[in-house]
């Protein structure tokens, strides 16, 4: 759901910009088949969170950058989709904070769920060629830059989960990021991490 919901902020706010084919594309909807290939785009991203790595970014919507009505509309096309998922970390984060004697089970859940949100936030918000956070900038870049950006855009994501997976320094630095976001939301952090560990011991 939150999948669907990332990629149809960018399909809405693009459609209210000035992109009318997102819709015939049928962008405009929660079906997750509209949103690229169910396996790389649901199965995987679902299959390496249970392995205990970070929620992966999901499906894709094709915009047509060229009907878009201005370079601020551009970036907030980019920025819809993290926000989404931004609004759903703290609704979940909110719950369990206003909600009185949740069971502690739940709170754990529904904590986790949330941080998991906050960290697709953190990771799609990066300025790094192939994820939103790049794109917020990219309208405001120089021809020769978006260029070098296109180049490197398939191997960037790619250094970057491996950076992220493989030394310890840099997915410290992105869980403790991650962990700042979610508590400046009003997240537990601690409910969190013990909702993660059952998570990872009952895959």
């Amino acid at each position: 759901m939150s999948l669907c919901l990332h990629e149809f902020g960018h399909a809405y706010v693009a459609y209210r910009s000035g992109d009318w084919t997102v819709r015939g594309k049928g962008y405009l909807t929660l079906d997750i088949r509209r949103y690229t290939d169910i396996g790389l785009s649901f199965v995987l991203p679902l299959v390496f969170l249970l392995l205990g790595g970070i929620p992966l970014p999901g499906g894709a919507v094709w915009i047509n950058h060229g009907l878009i009505r201005s370079r601020p509309r551009q970036s907030l096309v980019s920025l819809a989709g993290p926000l989404m998922n931004l609004v759903i970390g703290v609704l979940l984060a909110a719950a369990v904070t206003l909600v009185p004697d949740m069971p502690i089970g739940l709170v754990a859940g529904l904590s986790a769920l949330a941080f998991i949100q906050v960290l697709a936030f953190v990771l799609n918000i990066l300025p790094i060629p192939g994820l939103d956070g790049f794109g917020v900038i990219e309208p405001y870049l120089s021809m020769p830059m978006r260029q070098f950006a296109a180049k490197v855009r398939p191997w960037a994501t790619i250094v970057l989960f491996l950076l992220i997976v493989g030394l310890p320094g840099v997915s410290r630095l992105f869980l403790e990021l991650g962990s700042a976001v979610f508590s400046a939301i009003g997240g537990d952090v601690l409910a969190a991490s013990y909702g993660y560990s059952l998570l990872l011991f009952w895959r």
